[in-house]
């Protein structure tokens, strides 16, 4: 049999005060069973721990050198117990993120990564940007644990989604372009233009239908960026969030209003509709409690 929790806490009372009886009182037991558990302790670890007389005790050369030990490993216990205690209330753990570009563009990741690892400082963040069309399998299988993007995303089974910014579309125009002369541009106008698309297309769509019109999509390059980079070498427009005028701006690329009523752009956070996690849970958690605020 090893050595157990008790023996180490026994020996550490006495090792302490150096009195059998005042150990026994701290432990809250007799002191002929605090002896048992000492000789118990020797026994086992194949030394003398203590030089005992009647009127003395004091540690041996073993004793000492299991003293440190000793402490050690309760004072590691007792970190291993309040960490398992944070990992409980999901103040501890990891969570990985994954994200497509425009919600960073539109602040919403910053804002919200920023007031949870505030809040909670021992939780580690991952993030990486992925293609918005894989959310979902990443969710199921695990490699991410949250996920912001841009609705309509078709999901699988067990996956959910809030919204957590609002936004409006835009278009993206190259700066010799003759519509830039306008200061908003209608869907009709629109109708002889080829189209850059970024990954959610719906934006595209809606102006074209509301212009009545089959938009000619010549590129779909990904990223927002990509998108600008297309639209920058000229003669292709796109449709963006507005949050990407607000903060990236591209030479040979202008950007103006779409008339009539807003076109709607959402960011949304992606989920797994029973998270277990307790890290992630509490993330879920801090973004309700965020949004009840604003």
């Amino acid at each position: 049999m090893p050595v157990e929790l008790r023996h180490v806490r026994c020996f550490l009372s006495v090792a302490r005060h150096l009195h059998f009886a005042r150990a026994a009182e701290e432990l809250g037991i007799a002191p002929p069973a605090l002896t048992k558990q000492i000789q118990e302790a020797e026994r086992l670890l194949g030394v003398r721990l203590f030089h005992r007389t009647k009127r003395s005790v004091a540690l041996t050369a073993a004793g000492e050198a299991y003293l440190s030990e000793a402490v050690g490993a309760l004072e590691h216990l007792a970190r291993g117990a309040e960490r398992a205690a944070l990992a409980e209330r999901g103040e501890l753990g990891r969570i990985v993120i994954g994200y497509v570009g425009s919600a960073v563009y539109s602040g919403v990741l910053q804002a919200t990564v920023r007031g949870f690892r505030a809040r909670y400082p021992k939780v580690e963040i991952g993030i990486e940007e992925i293609v918005m069309r894989d959310a979902g399998a990443l969710l199921i299988e695990g490699r991410i644990d949250i996920a912001y993007v841009r609705p309509p995303v078709p999901f699988p089974e067990g996956v959910e989604a809030r919204t957590v910014h609002r936004d409006t579309f835009i278009v993206a125009l190259p700066a010799d372009s003759p519509l830039t002369a306008s200061s908003t541009i209608t869907p009709a106008q629109l109708r002889e233009q080829s189209f850059v698309v970024p990954e959610q297309e719906s934006g595209t769509l809606e102006v074209a239908r509301r212009g009545r019109f089959t938009a000619r999509i010549v590129a779909q390059p990904g990223t927002l960026a990509a998108v600008l980079a297309h639209v920058s070498l000229g003669g292709d427009v796109a449709v963006v969030p507005r949050s990407l005028a607000q903060c990236v701006t591209v030479p040979d690329v202008e950007y103006r209003e779409i008339a009539g009523k807003a076109v709607p752009s959402e960011v949304a956070m992606v989920y797994r509709r029973f998270e277990r996690a307790p890290a992630v849970r509490a993330y879920l958690d801090y973004v309700d409690a965020a949004a009840s605020q604003m």
